[in-house]
């Protein structure tokens, strides 16, 4: 998984050093606040097994007026998160900084509109069936400050991190795949068409995609010449996601299955497959 800054920084710098982290203690909040968060624009976050998918995120950061965030040393912005903040089962970071322009000052605060970019690439970032759902988004706040230069015989370490849940959440979907064939082709009228399919969804943990089974699927049939399509019946996805049917032929036209979705997977249309009857 990668990390921005905090994850990877602190970690890599520990290693390095040889150091431990010591036991945490309360510290004195940075006074950050995160507001009006919004990820991807309200949509659901629909990830295949491959391709990286970019999540934009906006939101209102204000900061004391004294407190600098370089993005070198310092670091703030979204993340997502399953869980808790104490115990995250799996999170989600930045790995640029977020594009920020100051909205409002104040003698002590300075507030920002911000935009950043999650880059979910599944094969980093995503494991498992519990991944696909809804996560929480919260924002963070990091320093870090080191010398492991010990040519002076002197080596320091300093870091710091804040985190604020209960910002909003989001839903991330496994992308569905949805296949049809309808045959014979060409057909004479009023004689049987058998409409095949398969309805498959990325399966995380294997990088692959997998038949989804006991899924309602609606045919569909769209007359040559009209604009929408209409619904012939529903069909239950079988073994390995198989689809299967029939219907009489009455006019030339297209079919299509069309899956509605679930709340963990995304809803997906088959390409019409053109039916000529004689």
């Amino acid at each position: 998984m990668r990390k921005l800054a905090i994850g990877t920084a602190l970690s890599g710098a520990l290693a390095l050093t040889g150091l431990v982290a010591p036991a945490a203690s309360a510290a004195e909040s940075t006074g950050l606040v995160f507001t009006d968060v919004t990820v991807n624009s309200g949509k659901a976050i629909v990830v295949g097994t491959t391709a990286t998918v970019k999540v934009p995120v906006t939101y209102t950061l204000t900061r004391p007026a004294d407190l600098t965030i370089d993005y070198e040393n310092t670091f703030a912005g979204v993340m997502l998160y399953r869980g808790t903040l104490d115990s995250m089962e799996n999170e989600i970071e930045p790995e640029s900084a977020p594009s920020c322009t100051t909205t409002a000052t104040t003698d002590t605060t300075v507030t920002e509109a911000c935009t950043e970019t999650l880059n979910i690439d599944p094969r980093d970032y995503l494991y498992e069936a519990a991944d696909a759902g809804t996560w929480k988004a919260g924002g963070f706040y990091g320093h870090l400050d080191q010398d492991t230069d010990a040519s002076d015989e002197h080596i320091s370490f300093d870091y710091g991190f804040e985190a604020w849940g209960g910002l909003g959440t989001a839903r991330i979907q496994r992308a569905a795949k949805l296949t049809v064939n309808a045959s014979p082709e060409p057909v004479k009228k009023g004689r049987t068409i058998t409409v095949t399919g398969t309805l498959t969804r990325a399966n995380w943990a294997t990088g692959t995609y997998s038949g989804y089974t006991s899924q309602s699927v609606t045919l569909q049939f769209k007359a040559k010449g009209a604009d929408t399509y209409s619904t012939v019946k529903t069909v239950t996805s079988g073994t390995g996601g198989a689809l299967k049917t029939t219907t009489k032929a009455t006019k030339d036209g297209s079919y299509r299955y069309v899956f509605a979705g679930t709340s963990t997977t995304a809803a997906k249309s088959a390409t019409g497959d053109y039916v000529d009857v004689k």
